[in-house]
C-alpha cells in the first residue's frame, strides 16, 4: 500500500499538523504558515493550500465525527 504522503517534501507529521490547524481553528493559510514558522518550519501558504485540498476532506470528516454537539445537557429523570 502506497503512503498518501509519498513524494512530499515534508514529513506526514508536519503536513497533518498544518491541515489540522487549518480545519480545527478555521485559520487562513497565511496564519497557518506563520504558526509553523514560529516553530521553525518554513513552508509556503501555497503548499498548505495544496495539502488542505488534498488531505483536508478526510481530516475534516474525522474532526466532525469526534466533535460533540453543544447544547444543554440532558437531565436524568
Amino acid at each position: 500500500m502506497k503512503s498518501l504522503y509519498r513524494g512530499h517534501r515534508f514529513p506526514p507529521e508536519i503536513i497533518s499538523h498544518a491541515v489540522w490547524l487549518y480545519y480545527r481553528f478555521t485559520l487562513s493559510f497565511r496564519h497557518v504558515e506563520d504558526l509553523l514558522a514560529e516553530r521553525g518550519i518554513i513552508v509556503s501558504y501555497e503548499a498548505i493550500r495544496f495539502w488542505c485540498l488534498k488531505f483536508g476532506p478526510e481530516y475534516a470528516r474525522k474532526l466532525r465525527r469526534r466533535h460533540t454537539p453543544r447544547g444543554y445537557p440532558r437531565l436524568a429523570r
